[in-house]
Formats: C-alpha cells, structure tokens, sequence
C-alpha cells in the first residue's frame, strides 16, 4: 500500500465529484493535482477553501494539499488520472460527451505509459469502449499494457452529513483484469467501504444508469399518484407514512415540484438515447421524464389556480420564491427545477422576487424577512432549513394570502388554520 501512496494522482475536474475526491486522495497521502478550466475556483481551493457550500469539503480542505492548476502541461506524468468531468444533455435531450472527450485527449497528449485512466463521469453503457478508448488507441497506447482504463462511476450526495466520497461503497469496472485489480486496489486505499469489482467496464457503466434511474421512476410514480390523490382530497404525505409501515417491497419517495441535480433528470436521457441506438423503447424512462419534467408546469398552475381562488390574478401580483438551489442546504444550481418554475412564472408578468441564502447572487432581496415582508404569495421550491422552519406567524403578520409547498415541508394544518390557501404537491 505505501508503494501505491507514492504514486501521483491527477483528478480532471474540480466540481461535486472532482474535489471531494483530489481532497480524499489528498488526506491518505497521495500527491495530488487538480485540474480545472476555471481559474476563479481553483484561485479559492489553492487556498485551503470549497468554491461551494459542503461542509465535508470545509472541514477537509485546510487540512490537505492540493496542487491545482488550468495548464494542461500540469498534468503530465501522473500515474492515476481520475476524469471527473460534466456530462450533461443537449437541447434535445441527447448526450453531450464533449468534456470526456476533452479531457480524454488530454489526458493521452500528458499521460506516461502504465498510466491508469478512471472515468467516474456517468455514462451510458458502451461510452469507455467507444469514446474513451479510441482516443488513446489513436495516441499509440494499447491498452491493457500502455494504459489502463478503468469506470468507476461516481456517487457524491451533496449536503448529506454522513455519506461522503470517503465512505461509499463503489463499484469499478476495466477493460482488463490488470487494470481492474489496479483500480480496486486504488480505491481501496481511499475510500472506507467496499469496492465492488464488476465482470466488465460496460457494466460498472450501467450501474450509475440504473441507479439514478430507478429514482427517476419512482420520484415519477409517486408525483403522478400526487397529483391524482389531489383530486380527491387526499393528503399523499399521510398516505406514504402509511405505506411506509410496511416492513418490506416498499421504498418510500416523495413528490415535488420537480427533480435537479446533474443525475437524476439527465442519466435516463443517456439510456434512452442507447436504447433508441440498439432499436429499443425505454418507455419507463421516457414516461418518467415527461412526469417530473412536467411538475414545473403543475406547480405553476396549482400558483394561477390558488391565486384565482384569492381573488387575484398572478399578473401584477407580488409572487416571491424561495430557493433557487436543486436541492435544500445546498449552493447547487444544475438543473434546477427553480430555474424552470421562475421562467414559468414570468410569462404571467407579476412583480417577481427570489431569494435563496445559499445563492445569493441569483436573489433578487437581501435576506428573508424582505421576501416575505414585499410577497402577496409565496411559492417554495427548495426546502432549505431556513424556510421549514418558518413561524406561520411570519407569514400571517406579512399578509401572505397564498403558499404553494413545492416540496411539502410546512405545516399545512397550521397554515389553513390562518385563512392563508395553501397547497402542496399533493395535499
């Protein structure tokens, strides 16, 4: 293991996935080096800090050494490249492999021979063996002797206190058994928890799709059964405590306005997209997206149809929103719901505020009590802990008529109990 530890790291990529790990690696003695096009970020973590709010990250990074830097010569001569880089969708919801193929080539152009290549970024199955490898095929490697490139698809739950980079299980995948037993044992030496190999690099690809998918699914199901249940008067929080009684074959998932993050609401796009190329229909997935997609529009409209039933017309209202982050107790802006729902609202031409404290840039107030203390409605699209807790009072000394829960995290009781028209996803 020591004889590992003396090799040198290069992580490509300094976001949610990239800098926790540089930092992990850091932390167990590897020399490490980060790499990012952005020179703003890097300038924060050369100096000990996180560019984005996670306390795991904060606590960490005053205590490791990290070399960063944005030249490409700087990552020559590694003995472990961790590409942990974007894979985002296009307009059309098609895979845009742009930055794993951008940092493939680099790799290749600085790399040494006996190099081991992981990609952590989540692919489809098959992007490794047809995007990933020609590339340094291309460069005069071959692989399995003059490199080693391995997937390890990467699992980061920002905000979580207790699960981090540094304890999830994980699973690897390669194109050889060198490069596999190589990539274990790397793993091994940084992350507290088992690491899994699989049979073959396709399917530790296919592993991050059917995870992120299977939430896909079930965050649809249970917005669809909200949004039905909210046709017959029924509160689907109180139906999933029930069923959650259950002590088996159920899972419990909630409904909200809509899904974000860089996972869930864009891997099924690339599983889908697979399908369609080896003549195969997701119609789960698809079905899926075109639920959770939509509950931007659903919240939009339970806005019009509450503000209606106050007597008011969104236009010309002072509607305010809270939480432009995907995901509560986090700084997060990828695909944010919030993003959608704003645009949305603003077709209806009200006086729009925003706030969220965690992105203060993207708020048009200062703080809370100026949202609410300028709003006539209220709609909640992130459930910062700051905005749970609320005191109802607030809303009703402000003269808030109306509160849509996008994430149904206030007291819905006590808030009707007011006058004040509440609605949530589903109750």
């Amino acid at each position: 293991m020591s004889e590992l530890k003396d090799k040198k790291v290069c992580v490509i990529g300094m976001g949610y996935v990239g800098l926790p790990l540089a930092a992990v690696c850091a932390k167990k003695g590897y020399a490490v080096t980060g790499f990012d096009t952005d020179k703003a970020k890097l300038e924060i973590i050369a100096q000990g800090k996180s560019p984005f709010h996670e306390k795991f990250l904060e606590d960490l990074l005053p205590q490791v050494k990290i070399n960063v830097t944005s030249d490409p010569a700087g990552i020559k001569d590694h003995d472990i490249y961790l590409i942990c880089v974007p894979t985002p969708v296009d307009e059309e919801h098609n895979p845009d492999l742009k930055y794993v193929i951008l940092a493939s080539e680099s790799v290749a152009q600085n790399m040494k021979k006996g190099a081991l290549v992981v990609l952590e970024s989540t692919v489809n199955p098959g992007v490794s063996e047809e995007a990933v490898a020609p590339i340094f095929e291309k460069a005069g490697y071959v692989i399995g002797q003059d490199v080693f490139i391995s997937h390890c698809p990467e699992r980061v739950n920002p905000g979580d206190p207790k699960w981090n980079v540094s304890n999830i299980p994980r699973v690897v995948g390669s194109f050889d058994e060198k490069g596999l037993v190589m990539t274990k044992e790397f793993y091994e030496s940084v992350v507290d928890a088992e690491i899994m190999p699989m049979d073959s690099i396709r399917e530790a690809e296919a592993v991050k799709i059917m995870e992120n998918s299977f939430r896909d699914i079930n965050i649809a199901f249970v917005n669809e059964m909200a949004m039905s249940f909210a046709r017959m008067d029924i509160d689907i929080t109180n139906v999933i405590r029930g069923a959650s009684t259950k002590p088996y074959a159920f899972m419990a998932h909630n409904p909200g306005c809509g899904v974000g993050g860089h996972c869930i609401p864009v891997d099924p796009y690339y599983m889908i997209q697979k399908g369609k190329e080896n003549n195969f229909e997701h119609k789960f997935l698809s079905s899926a997206r075109l639920i959770n997609d939509g509950m931007a529009d659903y919240t939009v409209e339970l806005l019009q149809d509450r503000m209606n039933e106050a007597g008011k017309a969104v236009k010309g209202s002072k509607v305010g929103v809270l939480g432009i982050s995907y995901k509560g107790n986090v700084g997060d802006l990828r695909e944010s719901p919030a993003l959608r729902i704003i645009e949305k609202i603003k077709v209806l031409e009200p006086e729009l505020l925003t706030y969220d404290p965690y992105i203060p840039e993207f708020s048009t107030v200062r703080n809370l009590d100026e949202i609410l203390s300028k709003s006539e409605a209220i709609v909640i699209v992130t459930d910062h802990k700051e905005f749970k807790n609320i005191p109802v009072e607030d809303f009703v000394k402000n003269g808030i008529k109306v509160i849509i829960d996008g994430r149904n995290c206030l007291d819905k009781k006590a808030i009707r109990e007011t006058g004040i028209i509440y609605a949530g996803i589903g109750r």
